[in-house]
Formats: C-alpha cells, structure tokens, sequence
C-alpha cells in the first residue's frame, strides 16, 4: 500500500513541486496546510509529513509529529539554537530526518568538504564559503552554507562554534584569524542556489562548487526520504542516512 505523505506549507513553490513528486513517486498525498491551519490535522492523517515552511514553525510542527507518532522530513533553513533544540528532543520520540540541503550532490559535496577540511591543514588552508541565492531568500548564510562550515568543522576535529565564523566583513575588519572559517551571502535575481568552498594557501587554491538549475531536485529528495524514514527507530537523521552514506 502507497504511504501517504502529507506536505506543510502547500501553498508555496515547494509545495507544489512536493505534490508533483509525490505521485510521481507512487505515493499518496495526504493533503497539505497552509499558515494558522492546525497542524496536529495534518500530521494525523499522513503516514509522513514533509516541512518545507519557515524556521520558526520547525517547533510546532516537530511537536505535533511527537503528538501524532508520525515522522517528520523537515527542510526548513535559518533554525535558531534553540529551534534546532526543540527538534532534536522530539527525535527522540519519533523519526526526524532534518537536512540543510536535500540534492544529493550536496550531500555528496559535504562529505568530500569532510575529508578534504580533514587532510589540509587549518594553519595553513584557509576555508572560505561562498554562496549566492534569489534575492527573496531571508536567511543568510544560508543552511547549506552553514552545513559545510560544520562539516569542515568537522573535518578539522572541531565544530564550527569553536572553530569561529567570518563574515560580512567590512571596513578595517583586521587580518584574517588563523583556524576561521569565512562566509560570504549573495543575493540577487533569481538563482537557485550556488555553493562554492575554497581551500585556500600559499601556494594552491582548491575550491570545489555546487549549482542547483531547478527546486525540483529539493522536491524529489525530500519524498525518497519521506520513503526512506517510514519504519524508522526515532531518531534525528540526515540526508546522508537515507543515501546510504552514514
């Protein structure tokens, strides 16, 4: 039997984009909500929700997934601390797969920035990330951004907190700090979403770039998850989990 797969904010070029890849999957849509409709509804009728919304709803609708024992996909950019708080403690009780970016090219990029960030050394690559989206993009740096910076993080045997972030430099911002991991947000028009992460050294620059050309690669990656989770231990996963590669 076809899983039905609810989808938050169907309203908005996702949302429909995650209809479409719904039954294109063979899937059932449960239906959707809209901003001020309760969400324990919709999670109740669906064997999985997919959120694609606005940071501060993540909570509410981690919640009703808890309420409801229904796991939730959640794609949502730009989560506080204490957001991605509230999300990580209903993991506990049900399935969560929460990713910053769904492409499987930029998962497959992040686990290359791991093991490259691992194998170069701070003191003397320097890390910066560079991102460009449409100009309607409220969050900056975006949540892909910030996932490579962790995963470099990572890769250096630290965490991005601890490492420092650089970012928005302007005027006499002083000499770059050693160990740093540097960000830059551009907006404008209507691009997709372009990453780019640079090693850079004395001698040698390596940077390594992902184009996103369509939100339907989002769309198609989010409902193999929502496949993918269906059956799951609670827990809070990653897109790499449902590709395989953790």
């Amino acid at each position: 039997m076809a899983i039905a797969i609810g989808i938050a904010g169907i309203g908005g070029r996702m949302g429909k984009l995650l209809q479409e890849e719904v039954a294109a999957a063979g899937a059932s849509f449960a239906g959707g909500s809209r901003r001020g409709d309760d969400p324990a509804i919709l999670f109740a009728g669906a064997d999985v929700v997919i959120d694609f919304t606005h940071a501060h709803a993540a909570p509410a609708h981690a919640a009703a997934a808890v309420a409801t024992g229904t796991p939730l996909i959640l794609g949502s950019s730009g989560l506080s601390v204490e957001e991605e708080a509230a999300v990580a403690l209903a993991a506990r009780q049900v399935p969560i797969v929460y990713a910053a970016n769904f492409a499987p090219g930029v998962n497959l990029f992040l686990a290359v920035a791991e093991r490259m960030a691992a194998a170069l050394p701070p003191e003397q690559y320097d890390a910066e990330i560079v991102e460009m989206h449409h100009r309607q993009k409220v969050d900056a740096p975006s949540g892909t951004a910030v996932a490579l910076g962790r995963a470099v993080a990572r890769g250096r045997g630290t965490t991005l907190e601890a490492a420092g972030r650089e970012s928005g430099r302007d005027g006499h911002s002083g000499a770059r700090g050693t160990g740093t991991i540097g960000f830059a947000a551009l907006r404008g028009g209507q691009v997709v979403g372009e990453h780019t992460l640079i090693f850079a050294a004395g001698s040698e620059h390596i940077s390594l770039t992902h184009r996103s050309f369509d939100r339907r690669v989002y769309a198609t990656g989010a409902v193999r998850a929502a496949q993918w989770v269906i059956g799951k231990a609670p827990g809070l996963y990653e897109m790499k989990h449902v590709l395989g590669m953790g």
